[in-house]
């Protein structure tokens, strides 16, 4: 698979869209919303100055969740400027994602956005300028020294490729009957994707600038027990009876595996520390229901028929195009009808949520770097 041209969401507004379906990545910039807070504060403070700022969005993708962003990051930046009574700062915003995202959808939206935080209660009296950025993350993008703020949430789950050597019969993921050469190669895609991804950003950043990272991860450190592997192995269940009522070949599915990855906290932070580029200033980790429109905290399922229905098309905006590639448009429908019975089968015996890691780092000054090295 090209992943660049098929490792994007579904665009447009229909139901099965990305658009239609992120209701959990909006709510995700919400709770991190005190990290992102606590990180810019830190910064004006560091940088009083300022007369321009810069801030990326990394896999911004095109729903609601991506303004959310932008909103909470202006909002923060007008209210630090308004109670010390300075100017703020100009601020120029870049929306990065893979140049097959639906850019067209984001930008046609940003008409409703301008109106929404130029009026009333929402008003944001802050210079911005908004620019749309096609690339990969794991790769430059950006001048030396030239950004101040990178955002990123639910993107780094996403490895920049299928690993290489990989033989999982009858898996897309990390199965429970996968063998244990394929969660290393899982696991050593990831240390080399996410070590890149930082050497990249800390190349870009300015001295004191700051990242906040959310992305999907797993509780436990054991990585055959993931609730990422309990989602995607749902999905693998849905393909393997295509593939026996012989709608698919068996060839086609074992030649599927999916690039993503959820790391735990700790491995996460252990190629930070390996890498030492930053140091961690904050961290932390929620959950998500599967269900996006279930906010509840509990662990009562009230119709495991409609949130099953409710997941499948959440999982649907993420992985048709992946799907559609490798298999063709025909078995679309079914397969994610069979996706959403399974997953009600699956909340009848357990409520599973998505654990996401959110982390805050901050560009080490070239002095900690130099001790740190003389000290290893």
């Amino acid at each position: 698979m090209n992943r660049e041209k098929i490792l994007h969401m579904n665009g447009g507004a229909s139901c099965y869209s990305y658009a239609a379906n992120s209701k959990t990545q909006e709510e995700a910039v919400l709770k991190i919303r005190p990290i992102m807070e606590e990180a810019l504060t830190e910064m004006h403070i560091d940088l009083p100055m300022m007369e321009k700022m810069v801030v990326a969005d990394l896999g911004c993708s095109s729903g609601p969740n991506t303004f959310a962003m932008l909103t909470e990051v202006m909002k923060i930046i007008g209210n630090q400027c308004q109670r010390k009574g300075v100017q703020p700062p100009e601020m120029q915003l870049f929306l990065n994602d893979l140049p097959e995202n639906d850019f067209n959808t984001l930008f046609q939206s940003l008409r409703d956005f301008k109106k929404k935080v130029s009026v009333g209660k929402d008003t944001i009296n802050v210079p911005y300028f908004i620019v749309g950025l096609p690339g990969s993350f794991y790769e430059r993008l950006f001048p030396s020294q030239s950004v101040h703020f990178f955002h990123s949430s639910y993107s780094l789950h996403l490895i920049s490729q299928v690993p290489e050597g990989l033989e999982n019969k009858g898996n897309i993921y990390i199965g429970k009957t996968s063998p244990p050469l394929v969660a290393k190669l899982y696991q050593d895609q990831f240390k080399r994707d996410f070590s890149l991804f930082l050497e990249l950003r800390f190349k870009e950043l300015v001295p004191g600038g700051q990242m906040v990272l959310s992305f999907l991860g797993r509780k436990k450190n054991d990585i055959y027990d993931g609730e990422l592997s309990t989602s995607w192995g749902l999905v693998s269940e849905s393909l393997n009876s295509i593939v026996l009522e012989g709608l698919v070949e068996e060839e086609k599915l074992d030649s599927f595996n999916l690039p993503f990855y959820a790391p735990s906290m700790e491995e996460a932070k252990a190629v930070i520390n390996a890498q030492g580029l930053f140091n961690i200033i904050r961290t932390q980790m929620f959950e998500s229901n599967w269900d996006p429109h279930d906010d509840s905290d509990d662990d009562f399922i009230y119709d495991n028929v409609q949130s099953g229905a409710n997941y499948a098309a959440s999982i649907r905006s993420v992985m048709e195009p992946m799907i559609v590639s490798h298999f063709g448009v025909a078995i679309v429908d079914e397969l994610f009808a069979r996706f959403a019975m399974n997953v009600a089968k699956h909340l009848v015996k357990e409520k599973t949520k998505l654990p996401v890691l959110a982390l805050c780092l901050k560009k080490k000054l070239k002095k900690q770097r130099c001790l740190l090295l003389s000290n290893m």
